[in-house]
């Protein structure tokens, strides 16, 4: 095993027990305010009650439940609750008491700016793939592809063998090899953009790093091959560490969550504290909240529209929601039971003015890469939403 690293006060075993979430305020005051009342999420039995209490009793401060937008009556997490404060009271109050810093850390991840958006084109180079399976399946033409997409503005692309679709199959080890080598091959040193490698499996991230990629993108955040987090320490490259409910087979079959941003955020937490226990450094490590993968329309509409809580872990957010079913869904083109027995109404390439609308909600979220089919039109969705999330960023 990799030695260990230093573990950032987020994903340690109390801040997962925790599981501390900034949250926007009701009436939030603009930055120049500052300072100003701010407001976190958390599971009250990750503290002890002295601790708890100490909390309640600020003196302006207000503790309930946690009632987010997005999520449903019925799905309200029957344990977290959120706690509004002044920021001095916070900070006065992490002097004393670590659980309380973990929460002044969380309001303090989104006092940092998140990088400009990068785009990540998608090269599915399989038969299957929900958007574009079979397109690809010759390496020239992949090659090609990743090409027009770096020129169009991809900063990285993203070489996947295996879809994971709702409902795939995994395929064998070789096959998935014999897919993606050539293209990542074919790719390294022609173009500036990073390679990343779209795969659960340590062998073929060993080999299509040997081969030029950079970055590994694992659906599975290194739960499906034991040996992945080992092989990502061992070479010091990006790792992207998604949440799905399940395995692609089974993960839209009947998803449920009590609040699918907490229990998402609390599993990405988990995951980034296996990365560190392998060696991995926090700087290399970004998290996913899977959209569409083992989640319902509101469970990924709740995700968008709390990005900041995930925002507050303190590391890059990748977000995946080009052409995804979502989208249909919200436009009325596909039907829950349409899609549920695998019966498509439109075409995912037709999502494009909807993705568009979720790639610039991601980047107003806070989220650094952006995985999309269609680069052009979503690099233009992206800056205009960067002009508008940091003015400053903004052509004069």
């Amino acid at each position: 095993m990799t030695a260990a690293v230093e573990v950032p006060a987020a994903f340690t075993p109390e801040a997962i027990a925790l599981n501390p979430r900034a949250l926007p305020l009701r009436d939030p005051l603009p930055l120049t305010a500052r300072p100003r009342r701010v407001a976190v999420a958390f599971d009250p039995q990750g503290l002890a009650p002295p601790v708890l209490e100490a909390l309640a009793s600020l003196p302006t401060a207000t503790l309930g439940p946690l009632v987010p937008a997005g999520v449903r009556p019925g799905e309200l997490h029957p344990r977290e609750v959120a706690l509004e404060c002044p920021l001095e009271e916070l900070e006065d109050a992490a002097r004393e008491h670590s659980a309380a810093h973990l929460l002044l850390d969380a309001q303090r991840a989104l006092d940092v700016p998140p990088g400009a958006p990068r785009l990540m084109g998608v090269i599915n180079v399989t038969p299957d793939s929900f958007s574009d399976g079979g397109r690809f399946l010759d390496p020239a033409r992949a090659i090609e592809h990743g090409l027009a997409l770096a020129e169009e503005g991809a900063e990285i692309l993203d070489v996947g063998g295996e879809s994971t679709r709702p409902g795939a199959e995994p395929v064998p080890l070789e096959v998935e090899l014999e897919r993606v080598l050539p293209v990542i091959e074919g790719l390294a040193g022609r173009t500036d953009a990073a390679l990343s490698i779209d795969t659960r499996r340590a062998e073929a991230a060993r080999a299509a790093l040997d081969a030029g990629a950079s970055m590994v993108n694992d659906v599975s955040a290194g739960r499906h091959d034991p040996d992945m987090l080992s092989l990502v320490a061992a070479r010091g490259v990006d790792y992207v560490a998604m949440h799905i409910l399940g395995d692609p087979a089974s993960m839209q079959v009947d998803p449920r969550y009590a609040d699918p941003v907490a229990e998402v955020a609390r599993f990405l937490r988990q995951r980034a504290a296996a990365c560190l226990k392998e060696g991995v450094a926090a700087t290399r490590i970004v998290l996913d909240p899977g959209i569409g993968f083992g989640k319902r329309l509101h469970h990924n509409l709740a995700l968008l529209r709390r990005l900041p809580e995930l925002r507050s872990l303190g590391r890059p957010l990748c977000l995946g929601v080009s052409r995804k079913s979502f989208i249909g869904h919200l436009s009325g083109a596909e039907k829950q039971e349409d899609w549920e027995a695998r019966e498509r109404r439109d075409r995912p390439a037709d999502r494009l003015g909807g993705t568009a609308a979720a790639v610039a909600a991601c980047v107003l979220g806070g989220a650094e890469i952006l995985r999309v089919h269609d680069v052009r039109p979503m690099a233009e969705a992206a800056r205009v939403a960067r002009a508008l999330a940091v003015p400053e960023a903004s052509p004069s």
